[in-house]
């Protein structure tokens, strides 16, 4: 239930950021920002350093559906979060927990309120501020762009007005293809079950050609 509350928060505040205005025009030398694409199939490694976790990642698009799955049966942790809707009616954010340090049940699947798509999140990416060309050391090594994606309480107006940070994101994309990610650090309220608020996904293959992606057993269309 906490996971399905702590993304209820986070849903509405993307769909708060996604809706106010004034995006800044960016210089002719920035490049564009990160964009998730409609399709594509990913997969790697998702690490949360403080409790020694390092399992397989799945990231999966089909006609803007996606799915993450981190972990599964046999490892110490195995959650999904998927942005889904048949044809023809609205998306919705889904997440499930079966496994996590300290979650004694599994967390029932559902859907969190409201509308939420791909098109949600790439406004929010869209906020985002250029950081800089960087190389992540690797085999192989990537040449990226690095960006960083922030959320906060309320986002608008500007102003002497206390703001709770609800989120930050390091975005890493492929310099010819800000829809090729190929790593994302994050932390923020939807982390509450990490103590150190800190997880993150390392991508070893990227591809755009379509995954199959279903709601799995349990979840509430």
């Amino acid at each position: 239930m906490k996971k399905l509350l702590l993304g209820a928060l986070l849903g509405g505040a993307l769909g708060a950021l996604t809706l106010a205005p004034g995006v800044l025009a960016r210089p002719s030398s920035t490049p564009a920002p990160p964009r998730i694409p409609s399709n594509f199939s990913a997969t790697g490694r998702y690490l949360v350093p403080d409790l020694g976790i390092n399992v397989p990642f799945r990231y999966e698009g089909s006609n803007g559906n996606s799915k993450m799955v981190a972990g599964g049966r046999n490892y110490p942790i195995w959650f999904m979060n998927l942005i889904y809707g048949k044809r023809g009616e609205p998306k919705r954010l889904y997440t499930v927990t079966y496994r996590w340090p300290g979650v004694v049940e599994a967390v029932p699947c559902g859907a969190i309120p409201g509308n939420f798509s791909r098109r949600t999140v790439n406004a929010w990416l869209a906020r985002s501020s250029f950081v800089g060309r960087e190389i992540l050391e690797g085999e192989p090594r990537r040449y990226v762009n690095h960006w960083r994606v922030t959320g906060t309480l309320p986002a608008l107006p500007p102003g002497n007005f206390i703001r709770l940070p609800i989120a930050l994101g390091d975005i890493y994309v492929d310099r010819k293809n800000p829809a090729t990610i190929w790593q994302v650090l994050h932390f923020g309220v939807q982390n509450l079950y990490d103590p150190d608020l800190d997880e993150w996904f390392q991508l070893n293959r990227f591809s755009h050609r379509p995954a199959k992606v279903t709601l799995p057993r349990g979840c509430e269309s």
